[in-house]
């Protein structure tokens, strides 16, 4: 229980990550993650001795928060927006799927499958209803890089788990780097570009909040928790973003939202309940076999 808290709280930031983009929209994006993530990284500074990692662990963060990052960027430059978003937020379903591959023990049932598929459809209805016209039905290039996304956040935080334990705190240092590296690719790549004090304050929400307090959570989260289950409850982090940008633009909330909130909210208690049953079964066997 305490692991899906963990999760929750790391949905809770991510879906501001919407209305603080619309905010900053006008700054470059790879800036805009550079700053972004090395501000998150600031309150780790102080556990800088925790940052003693494996090459090995440290690659894996640095492919997991930047990888992550430059493949989206890269998406939402040649696809459109909405479509390669929604592309983008297959990774909760590919946890799920990807789950037995890469943490033995664990099992795909069927109620996981199902749950999976049904927060994905709530997923699908809540972008693309709140798109309206922006929709397109034209194949794009840029969505391969959209599905290369979501598969390093999603083998990201499963890989987590099979390299040698580390402490959470080494989040920092794989911020860090991700962030001086997004840097690297603004100078190559992006105008450069003066910030106002409005900016900075911004970008401090942002560091402090979905790109850096959410990370540790989703550290804590996974290191403790079943990952089906996990990425079951992420699909909320769509439906809260819709919401939560609605809200602050005005814009009425719509009837695809409620049957978003529908699908989504059912695909976590049914992915939940398959979690106790799993669990209680195994508990029965192990009483049987005392």
């Amino acid at each position: 229980m305490h692991a899906n808290l963990y999760a929750l709280g790391a949905i809770a930031l991510w879906a501001s990550i919407a209305t603080l983009g619309v905010s900053l929209s006008h700054l470059p994006p790879f800036l805009l993650t550079g700053i972004a993530l090395v501000i998150g990284s600031v309150p780790a500074w102080p556990l800088a001795r925790q940052w003693r990692v494996p090459p090995r662990t440290l690659a894996l963060g640095i492919y997991g928060l930047f990888g992550f990052h430059f493949l989206l960027f890269v998406a939402l430059r040649l696809a459109p927006p909405v479509e390669a978003n929604l592309v983008n937020y297959l990774w909760p379903l590919l946890i799920v799927v990807l789950a037995p591959l890469f943490l033995p023990g664990l099992r795909l049932r069927a109620a996981h499958v199902a749950a999976a598929l049904a927060g994905f459809a709530g997923a699908a209805i809540a972008i693309l209803g709140s798109a309206g016209d922006g929709v397109r039905g034209a194949w794009s290039w840029g969505y391969l890089p959209a599905l290369g996304s979501a598969f390093i956040w999603a083998s990201y935080s499963l890989a987590t788990r099979r390299v040698a334990a580390f402490p959470t705190a080494a989040i920092g240092l794989f911020g860090l780097v991700s962030g001086l590296l997004s840097l690297a690719c603004h100078w190559a790549l992006e105008p450069v570009t003066a910030l106002s004090a409005r900016d900075w304050a911004l970008l401090a929400a942002m560091g402090l909040g979905p790109l850096g307090a959410a990370f540790f959570l989703w550290d804590k989260a996974l290191k403790t928790g079943d990952a089906r289950q996990i990425g079951i409850l992420s699909y909320l982090t769509p439906l809260a973003s819709t919401v939560l940008l609605l809200g602050v633009t005005g814009r009425p909330l719509t009837g695809s939202i409620a049957v978003a909130a529908a699908l989504i909210i059912g695909a976590a208690v049914l992915g939940m309940r398959a979690g106790g049953e799993e669990a209680g079964k195994r508990a029965s066997r192990a009483g049987s076999s005392g």
